[in-house]
């Protein structure tokens, strides 16, 4: 039985060594990927135009007060 229990100890450690190495080469590959892609596919630069969001001003009422009807709504419903 002890036998056993060695050779069983002796496996959960062998498995966990291969889990970690396999994941610490995934956490390696994944930096160099990441410094590759930022190395050879820099960001386009953000332009400083003016966005193009919808402000509160240029928004119906109605279309507030129906969102807002079923917010209300799903809350009492979901409480």
């Amino acid at each position: 039985m002890n036998e056993m229990m060695s050779a069983g100890v002796e496996l959960m450690v062998i498995g966990m060594v291969i889990v970690f190495a396999f994941l610490a080469l995934l956490v390696l590959l994944v930096n160099i990927m990441t410094w590759g892609v930022q190395r050879f596919l820099p960001e386009p630069p953000i332009s400083t135009a003016p966005s193009t969001s919808a402000s509160t001003s240029h928004t119906n009422a109605g279309v507030i007060a129906a969102i807002s009807a079923a917010v209300h709504q799903y809350r009492s419903k979901y409480k």
